[in-house]
């Protein structure tokens, strides 16, 4: 895919993550389809046509609160799709998004040595889902963090888990990389992290909720048999890493608000409802 054609899908999304800021503002109001694509500088039309691409449903369906209703739905079942999910095992392959994707944690001495000696090279690039700063290591990768329009916060939390590598910049590679995953979706993702053993535990528990499905912080902590550690739970969520590969964004909280998103929770309603819909269309067919 070209760069225009993928800057072009990132300022869609860019305008459509306004629109939904938009909706939960001004939902009340019931604004008309016209108001809305005026708001964002789109035409009706256009704006219909991007927004259900990118989230799935029109645009009155997501004002009617598909999202919310999807959650409230699903949340209740999230449990058991939690436990069949996991069947396979916490140190399993997962699937996710047509991708297979492996965790694999770094030693003890690189934990203590915050990545010294360890080379990475990382870049920024466009997905459908805005711009993001991708790393990779040899053994797989490293960081995925989105951003919108200041870079330095992203590399900021970047650097401050990698202080001590070796980081090459290679836009370039860093713009394959996440064509590989959201545009071609390559198979088998290898994915290197940091973190302790309670942290590396809840990210392999995310990557095998099922695509298109929900659940909570306490569920994830009965999974793993600590139904008392829902704040160190979600305190390791937020410490995620890898943005969407490990998705984070599946997690909601008990009443089904889309709260604590490090990524921005425009972000996360339109993965949740892009996800949701994908699914059901899948079932359909």
């Amino acid at each position: 895919m070209s760069k225009n054609k993928l800057y072009l899908q990132n300022e869609n999304y860019n305008k459509i993550v306004k629109a939904i800021k938009y909706i939960d503002e001004n939902f009340k109001e019931q604004p008309s389809i016209d108001i809305i694509a005026q708001h964002i500088g789109m035409s009706k039309y256009h704006f219909i046509r991007v927004f259900k691409e990118y989230v799935g449903v029109t645009p009155i369906q997501f004002l009617q609160s598909v999202t919310l209703n999807y959650a409230k739905e699903h949340l209740k079942e999230s449990s058991s799709l939690l436990e069949s999910s996991l069947d396979l095992g916490l140190s399993s392959p997962s699937r996710l998004h047509d991708l297979f994707v492996n965790i694999i944690g770094v030693t003890p001495k690189e934990y203590k040595d915050l990545g010294q000696n360890v080379e990475i090279t990382y870049g920024y690039g466009y997905t459908p889902f805005g711009n993001a700063l991708i790393a990779t290591t040899k053994r797989g990768i490293c960081f995925l963090g989105f951003y919108d329009k200041e870079k330095d916060s992203v590399y900021d939390r970047f650097k401050q888990i990698w202080a001590n590598a070796k980081l090459i910049k290679d836009n370039e590679r860093a713009s394959s990389m996440l064509d590989s995953i959201f545009i071609k979706k390559d198979k088998k993702f290898n994915l290197y992290v940091k973190g302790t053993n309670f942290q590396i535990n809840v990210w392999k528990a995310l990557i095998n909720i099922p695509d298109g499905s929900i659940t909570t912080y306490q569920d994830v902590a009965k999974y793993l048999d600590n139904p008392k550690a829902v704040r160190a739970v979600a305190n390791a969520i937020g410490s995620n890493p890898i943005g969407y590969l490990i998705p984070c964004h599946r997690v909601l909280g008990k009443s089904g608000a889309m709260t604590g998103y490090r990524w921005g929770i425009e972000r996360k309603k339109v993965l949740v409802a892009y996800e949701a819909i994908k699914n059901n269309t899948k079932k359909e067919v």
